[in-house]
């Protein structure tokens, strides 16, 4: 069986990505390399756990000794790096904790990648997932390529676009093939409600407050976590090595509208009058260097792949809505911390 890595893939876009590579391809060895920190969740793959293509490894990526024991036991021959920490707002508090994962934990994974495959490296692939947010603040036309000139703006950012550089870096210098996406804003199931989207799923079903950015201004292209995988899948297999593939959902949003829309889809699923939703919206003082707007022009991916996004905003927001009620267990453990427990209770650590 062929050996693949898969970083971070208990996380929101990694376990999508996980259950789609051991479902979809079971001549490959898949694992699952996760420190489970808050945004790692092993419930998130209850469903392929005992799969016998599937294994799951909890570990540090910035400890390079173990990375580079975990490459010799495994002999991986393709790695999908999508561990990382995300959320901008935590990133604005620590950055430290973001440069220690996003650039240490990405340069740890390259080096075990490049002294395991030395100069045997035909078919392999070392893809890196990155993010929109490294190319800065859009203005309100135009939209980010492939050739975009990086301008992070906040700690997280500026993490990602540092760990670009040394992907690129490993490239030129040691020939290591790589791959790169940078995608826009995802949402679905199995998302921690930090985030916007199901944040507000959670606060509508609790009657809390909906708390809003400045004015709610600021725009986002939102693209469907399974688009986002699906496109993955086909930049793995069969992208360029070398290349840089922005992904999109086609979907532009300012944070209000978005926020109303669930609003209107939630007070009609859950039988509540039309408009009580809105008024739990609370405007609060903007973030600092809050971007204006991210926009992808993703049609080199098509051009080159084939790639579509699935999903109209609307259709997704209507799945997603319907996962987080339908899954209202998963939202407590979340909620309350509970999830953390599940690692012991399987493995006894």
């Amino acid at each position: 069986m062929k050996p693949i890595l898969i970083t971070g893939g208990a996380g929101f876009i990694g376990s999508h990505l996980t259950r789609l590579f051991v479902r979809k391809y079971p001549q490959y060895h898949v694992v699952n390399l996760d420190n489970l920190t808050y945004a790692g969740n092993l419930e998130n793959l209850k469903d392929i756990e005992k799969e016998s293509n599937y294994e799951f490894v909890k570990g540090d990526i910035t400890d390079l000794n173990f990375v580079k024991t975990l490459f010799e036991k495994h002999q991986f021959t393709g790695v999908l790096h999508c561990a990382a920490e995300s959320h901008v707002d935590r990133s604005i508090t620590d950055p430290l904790a973001f440069l220690r994962t996003n650039v240490l934990g990405t340069v740890s994974l390259l080096q075990a990648a490049k002294d395991l495959w030395k100069d045997n490296e035909e078919g392999k692939v070392f893809y890196h997932i990155s993010t929109d947010e490294v190319y800065g603040s859009l203005g309100t036309e135009g939209f980010f390529t492939e050739d975009t000139s990086y301008d992070p703006r906040s700690p997280y950012s500026a993490s990602k676009a540092s760990s670009d550089h040394f992907v690129r870096a490993f490239y030129h210098t040691y020939k290591l093939p790589v791959k790169i996406s940078n995608c826009s804003n995802n949402y679905g199931p199995f998302h921690f409600p930090e985030k916007l989207i199901p944040l507000c799923i959670h606060n509508i079903l609790n009657n809390k407050a909906l708390p809003i950015y400045g004015k709610g201004e600021n725009i986002r292209d939102w693209l469907y976590v399974e688009d986002h995988v699906r496109a993955i899948d086909l930049i793995f297999h069969q992208g360029k090595v070398g290349e840089t593939y922005n992904i999109g959902g086609h979907n532009e949003w300012t944070n209000i509208a978005l926020v109303k829309e669930l609003c209107r889809q939630m007070d009609e699923k859950l039988g509540r009058v039309t408009g009580s939703s809105e008024k739990l919206i609370t405007y609060v003082q903007d973030r600092a260097g809050h971007d204006m707007r991210y926009a992808i022009d993703a049609s080199k991916l098509t051009k080159e792949l084939n790639w579509l996004p699935s999903l109209q905003f609307e259709e997704g927001i209507s799945k997603t809505i319907d996962w987080y009620l339908d899954n209202e267990e998963w939202l407590k453990h979340v909620t309350s911390g509970d999830y953390q427990g599940y690692y012991e209770h399987q493995y006894g650590k």
